[in-house]
């Protein structure tokens, strides 16, 4: 147990400390949403309830009543064995954060309090207050694309998923199916679900229909992702005269109307507050938070940190333990959170307090591609040849999507997930820039070997190759170096080397600064589903709904033709007379005559420059040289020879 002076005593410590002054795990289990009884695994049980707990259409369910069946229904799997084992891990790390603390509490934290003052006061200064940034985010989407086809589904819970769910109605989530979950889970939790095969072309297909209409309010919105994206509609509302409410409610009934689906919106003053909002009146519904700091202020105050993108079971687990349960109450322990979190979630942390978030939106393909990379789930796995041929079809994998985004890699690392839901990863330095599936599997088989030595007879579940520290293969463009008109860009290609896959790891276009990665817990409860957990298009390509697509473009008139002038290589219009006329301009009598006379001028400056250098009086070292070489011309030591 833990002592009392290890937290300060304020409103949120004192829910979670007994009689005794001391940390009542119970209470803490109670905190976290988790019932409070004798078992020693409650946290645990909180942690099997997944990344989505925060999910729209949760608020009403029954948590503790899910928590117990996923327990119950994933008991004495090797998920949940390493679920427990990662749990522990997590319980010894709060130890030492407690530990930590209960040391800080002995010293004088003036200097770390003033600091955080002044951090704040810096962030404060960089808060914007001027643009209206809106998060579109499409009601369970892949569930009501599904429905359109099938309208008998309206009034039955249903999910899209296999083995791992990817999505499921707002009818399925009163019953607390969520992303994220084991198929046979949801099943124990919803008995009457109906389980549907993903179709990602038709997801595809309708994405790009949404996101012709988000064009038409900010040509530059960045995509999160298939089915949500970020926009900033500033230029609209003064453009059009109309109000961000205003706007964002037309764009809903726009897209509705087209697509047949309904999505939800957040307005507010950045990214980060959007995407909160935009979860708060789901679904189909809009909610708006005023660009003023007293009510951002008010807004961030009481709501959980759970709430907040970024932050997932991890964190706020460790939040709570050392007393921080809302948003507000980051400015009370601002004097502990650089020495417990670190710099990074130290400056989260802060930023989330104020409510703070980027305001920039620009298309998701332009942002810098940190790493391309691409794994695959399949069933448990063992034999030596078959992984290398997993490995050799990953790398082939992997050859595609840099090709796609031009680009090599000059790191390579591969990643594997063992039977028991253990994630080993290794990495080399390869001499070259490499993308070709030899170079990657060459690379890479040595240390998958070595992993074989280390753990011998390992049984696999999950394999991936990334590569990083990238290298562009763009062919630059020489007409534009020039000065000259850009050449155009096949579209097609275009729209194909931007459709690459990305993780989390990346830096994904709209994500917020986060410390959990949600696709690592998408995995197989039981880990003997039918089926693969790698859905696959028809085109043979996977696909997950984060892929970067280009933004669409509105038809416009024609661009104007241009023809390249084969004397001077100039872009000329493309109209014949004018055409013609430039090319007799470039090969004219009077262009050579011109050159000539230029020419000659040049020689003519030449000789009168050596004419006036012929007229200065000629130096020392001169009429010595003069002297000596018509001495020369005389020398009586030179003899005429004759032959013949």
């Amino acid at each position: 147990m833990t002592s009392p002076e290890e937290l300060p005593r304020d409103d949120v410590v004192e829910d979670i400390l007994n009689e005794a002054g001391e940390v009542d795990d119970a209470k803490v289990a109670d905190a976290l949403g988790v019932a409070q009884d004798d078992d020693e695994f409650k946290t645990l049980k909180y942690h099997l309830l997944g990344p989505s707990l925060t999910k729209a259409g949760q608020d009403s369910v029954d948590q503790n009543k899910v928590s117990e069946i996923i327990y119950n229904a994933s008991k004495g799997s090797k998920f949940f064995n390493r679920e427990e084992e990662r749990d522990k891990i997590l319980t010894q790390k709060i130890e030492r954060i407690l530990h930590r603390k209960k040391e800080l509490d002995k010293l004088d934290l003036t200097h770390e309090r003033l600091s955080a003052d002044r951090l704040i006061a810096e962030l404060e200064a960089s808060r914007d207050l001027t643009q209206h940034i809106v998060h579109i985010d499409c009601d369970a989407f892949y569930a009501a694309v599904e429905q359109l086809d099938r309208p008998e589904l309206k009034d039955l819970p249903f999910a899209v998923g296999g083995g791992v769910l990817t999505t499921c109605n707002y009818l399925a989530r009163q019953f607390g199916c969520r992303s994220g979950m084991a198929g046979f889970v949801a099943k124990k939790l919803c008995p009457q679900l109906v389980l549907l095969k993903p179709n990602f072309e038709k997801y595809t297909a309708k994405g790009k229909e949404v996101r012709e209409v988000l064009a038409d309010y900010d040509p530059r919105f960045e995509s999160a992702s298939i089915d949500e994206a970020y926009l900033n509609i500033t230029e609209y509302c003064v453009a059009h005269d109309m109000g961000p409410a205003e706007v964002v409610e037309q764009l809903r009934k726009e897209v509705h109307e087209k697509t047949n689906i309904t999505v939800s919106a957040g307005i507010a003053a950045n990214s980060r507050l959007a995407k909160i909002c935009s979860n708060l009146n789901k679904p189909n519904g809009q909610y708006v938070l005023p660009r003023e700091r007293n009510e951002i202020m008010t807004f961030m105050r009481d709501l959980p940190t759970r709430k907040v993108p970024g932050v997932g079971r991890v964190l706020e687990r460790e939040l709570l333990e050392v007393g921080i349960k809302n948003c507000g109450d980051i400015y009370e322990h601002r004097q502990y959170l650089h020495r417990l979190f670190g710099d990074k979630a130290y400056e989260f942390l802060v930023g989330c307090y104020l409510g703070l978030g980027r305001t920039r939106i620009q298309p998701a393909e332009e942002y810098e591609r940190k790493s391309v990379g691409t794994e695959s789930t399949f069933r448990e796995m063992s034999d030596p040849t078959a992984l290398r041929e997993k490995l050799r079809a990953t790398a082939e994998d992997l050859e595609r999507d840099m090709k796609r985004a031009e680009c090599k890699g000059r790191t390579l690392c591969i990643k594997i997930k063992l039977h028991t839901f253990e994630v080993y990863t290794r990495q080399v330095v390869t001499p070259r820039a490499i993308h070709l599936a030899d170079d990657l599997y060459n690379f890479s088989l040595p240390m998958f070997a070595k992993l074989e030595q280390e753990m011998p007879g390992m049984k696999l579940r999950l394999m991936g190759l990334r590569c990083t520290h990238l290298v562009s293969t763009k062919k630059p463009d020489t007409m534009a170096f020039f000065g000259f008109k850009t050449r155009r860009a096949d579209e097609g290609s275009l729209a194909n080397s931007a459709q690459v896959k990305h993780k989390s790891s990346d830096f994904l276009a709209g994500a917020e600064v986060g410390f959990e990665n949600p696709s690592e817990e998408q995995d197989n409860v039981d880990g003997n589903s039918e089926g693969d957990n790698d859905d696959s298009s028809g085109d043979g390509a996977r696909r997950h709904g984060k892929e970067i697509v280009p933004n669409p473009k509105k038809q416009q008139t024609p661009e104007e033709e241009w023809w390249d002038c084969p004397i001077c290589m100039r872009p000329q219009a493309a109209n014949e007379r004018q055409f013609n006329e430039h090319i007799d301009l470039c090969l004219s009598r009077q262009t050579i005559r011109d050159a000539v006379q230029a020419d000659g001028g040049a020689s003519s400056s030449g000789a009168a420059a050596a004419d006036t250098q012929s007229r200065r009086p000629p130096g020392p070292l001169e009429r010595k040289r003069a002297a000596s070489s018509k001495a020369g011309a005389k020398d009586p030591r030179q003899k005429k020879l004759c032959f013949g």
